[in-house]
């Protein structure tokens, strides 16, 4: 019974017994921090240990066994590793491991095992270093020094909860993407599931957690509801299932965590352990090998330096060599081997749109020849690394076709998505007949000559479709010039131009049970701009095709993507992989019109520019010379007190300025705002070279009848004084 009473203190009483649990895990954490510290500095020492005659026996009769290379993941046997060792497949990933290169260690990854010193500094990298921290942490449940997870990633980035709660929107399952980790196993996570998840609610010094509910499901995103909040919303939360704060129910008590109740209702029961029991007896949870298989899944074949045969995305009519700089989540940047240094081109490892080295040759497609005068990209570090070409195997297989009887030829019209605008599905032409079941479709919308406007699609493609495929699913379809919508019809159109349809039997008619709707939300690739993956949304479904709209984005960008195409992702991929999400674009707020400022009449300015300083020095701007005073004073008490033009009358006013003899002249009837004003400006005039320091005059304004009469005196007393002159 005593035994019993402290298991229940240690996992529910929390706050009470946590100073004591925690002296105990830092004594064990800190052994291990010593162990793998040891490991690492004894790393260089253990080759020459191996070196007695029984260890070298032992490498003999094991020399067929398995191994991974723990820089690259790559499988093998013993007996082909390099050094004495056996850990790495070649002295490439052993330099690259010794040296702090750009990759941490795959298998200690996956077997989770926590960061040593060396992969530590690794993460000074900035996407891709963010899942190799995720998935170092899945075991330990401590996450990498900062690296941003759950709640603290998304001040990082776009919040699909926020988003998906206010608008009330549904996600598109992760079950429908083929190409996703954990796609086959996801018919398990359904609503209802209990998990082992961070408690934020708590102010313990390290992390605990509790168990909570998942309420809703929004691809990898969940929306959790702590036990004991069943009456109050308020407290739930978005979190990503993939991240390291969800474990499944028996996690903590394995790993030596502590269950800690919410703080805000830590006194509502007095019993949690009799609490838990009722809520969790006959309960799901996520499977126990849920991260471990997220994790594989992550693995992907292709590696930097590999070459490849990638489409020119300055002309989509042929081919490039290309090498792999980057892999994360099975997305791929690529470099053009005859570009430029940032001339790059981002696709999935499972695209139509590369091939193997040698692929184009074999076909009989195009393919840009290398450019030997070009020296830019030999110094990158991309290129220093080029070490094998990408073999056949890695690259999507296209089904074989096996056609009976007629086959596609030259001249035959069908119909096919624009790969140069994704949202039109055009009249298009069969221009050429490659190897391999691959064709050159040319759209009759923007014909070449040339035949730089072609695309090459494999018959079996999803994006190309027979005759009358737009009319019998009411599509628009893009006609040849001089056509419209009504004037276009395919009878009179194959009659005009000498053609013949495609047969229909030809194209791929397969329509996968795919489970997409109009209205699911998703994370969409912007195939114009491939780098960017952005908040979209599905607004039509026909057969296997997907009509995509980026939120924000009028329709003319929308998309048409196949159902199993690897450019669609589930809510939650990108924060998953640690990718940058591009969110959905605001309406500019509409500006109200400002009424229109009535102009004020310019004010006289009186004065004379002032001389300049002899010694190219400018004055104080608090000062000014008391000479330029007196001048100014003396010029203006010489001109007429009423002047019938000016209706001024002047007063000396005393001068607060640093000089003792100078003095404001301002009008007398000014109201006692404008005197101030005018006080103030006098007293710190602008003394910069070629400024005018001048005297400002309120002026009355004055009918335009005074103003004749005014003009017409000024003009008698002109002449008079003429003749006078000349008498």
């Amino acid at each position: 019974m005593e035994g019993d009473s402290e298991d229940v203190y240690d996992l529910f009483s929390g706050y009470d017994s946590y100073r004591e649990y925690s002296s105990g895990l830092s004594d064990i954490s800190s052994g291990l921090g010593d162990s793998s510290l040891d490991e690492e500095e004894n790393e260089g020492s253990s080759s020459l240990q191996q070196s007695s005659s029984s260890a070298n026996k032992a490498n003999e009769e094991n020399s067929a066994e398995p191994a991974i290379c723990e820089m690259c993941g790559i499988v093998g046997t013993r007996g082909t590793f390099f050094s004495k060792t056996k850990r790495f497949c070649n002295v490439s990933c052993s330099r690259s491991y010794s040296s702090n290169s750009k990759k941490a260690s795959i298998l200690a990854r996956l077997q989770g095992k926590p960061p040593t010193r060396k992969a530590k500094v690794l993460h000074k990298a900035s996407w891709s270093a963010k899942i190799k921290a995720f998935l170092n942490s899945q075991s330990t449940g401590q996450p990498v020094d900062g690296t941003p997870t759950g709640q603290d990633a998304l001040a990082l980035g776009f919040d699909w909860g926020k988003y998906i709660t206010e608008g009330n929107f549904e996600a598109a399952p992760v079950t429908c993407f083929r190409h996703v980790p954990l796609c086959d196993q996801w018919d398990d996570i359904v609503e209802g599931i209990k998990v082992e998840s961070l408690n934020t609610d708590a102010v313990l010094p390290s992390r605990v957690y509790w168990i909570s509910s998942v309420v809703k499901i929004a691809g990898y995103k969940a929306l959790l509801q702590y036990e004991g909040f069943e009456e109050d919303s308020s407290h739930n939360y978005w979190c990503n299932l993939g991240t390291v704060e969800i474990h499944p129910i028996g996690w903590c008590a394995v790993n030596s965590k502590i269950l800690v109740p919410p703080q805000s209702i830590l006194s509502k029961f007095t019993d949690w352990r009799e609490y838990l029991m009722k809520k969790l007896v006959g309960s799901h949870t996520i499977p126990a090998d849920f991260h471990v298989k997220m994790a594989e899944s992550f693995r992907c074949p292709f590696r930097q330096g590999m070459r490849l045969e990638a489409v020119d995305k300055m002309k989509m009519s042929r081919m490039r060599s290309a090498v792999v700089d980057t892999v994360i989540g099975g997305r791929m940047r690529l470099l053009y081997e005859d570009g430029e240094k940032n001339d790059d081109f981002w696709c999935h490892m499972t695209s139509p749109l590369i091939h193997p080295v040698g692929w184009a040759r074999k076909v009989g497609h195009n393919i840009k020849p290398p450019d030997l005068k070009r020296f830019e990209m030999s110094s990158h570090p991309t290129f220093r690394k080029v070490y094998c070409d990408a073999v056949p195997h890695l690259f999507k297989q296209m089904r074989v076709a096996y056609p009976e009887g007629t086959w596609f030829e030259e001249g035959m019209k069908l119909e096919a998505v624009d790969p140069l605008n994704l949202g039109n599905i055009c009249v298009a032409t069969v221009c050429k007949i490659l190897l391999d079941g691959y064709l050159m479709v040319g759209f009759d919308s923007a014909p070449s000559a040339d035949g730089s406007e072609w695309f090459c699609y494999h018959a079996s493609s999803p994006s190309i479709f027979p005759v009358g495929f737009c009319h019998q699913y009411d599509i628009e379809l893009t006609q040849p010039p001089g056509y419209t919508k009504e004037t276009f019809s395919w009878d009179e159109y194959l009659e005009k131009t000498g053609s013949k349809a495609a047969p229909a039997r030809l194209f791929n008619h397969d329509c996968p049970n795919h489970g997409f709707e109009p209205g699911m939300k998703l994370e969409a690739v912007d195939l114009m701009e491939p780098r960017l993956i952005c908040v979209a949304t599905i607004t039509r479904v026909v057969q296997r095709l997907l009509r995509i709209n980026f939120d924000g984005w009028d329709v003319e960008y929308d998309q048409w993507v196949d159902c199993e195409s690897p450019d669609i992702y589930p809510v939650g991929w990108c924060e998953l992989l640690g990718y940058q999400l591009q969110p959905p674009v605001e309406d500019e707020p509409k500006e109200e019109p400002k009424p229109k400022e009535v102009k004020k009449k310019k004010k006289a300015a009186f004065g004379k520019r002032k001389k300049k300083n002899p010694q190219g020095k400018k004055s104080d701007k608090k000062t000014r010379s008391t000479d330029s005073t007196k001048n100014i004073s003396n010029q203006l008490l010489e001109e007429p007190k009423h002047d019938p033009a000016n209706k001024h009358v002047m007063e000396v006013v005393p001068s607060t300025s640093a000089g003792k003899n100078s003095v404001d002249l301002v009008p007398a009837d000014l109201e006692m705002e404008d005197s101030s004003s005018s006080r103030e400006n006098m007293c710190n005039p602008k003394s910069e070279e070629g400024e005018i320091i001048a005297v400002q005059i309120k002026e009355e304004e004055m009918e335009v009848c005074e103003l004749e009469q005014v003009k017409n005196q000024d003009m008698k007393k002109e002449i008079k004084e003429e003749e006078e002159v000349e008498l």
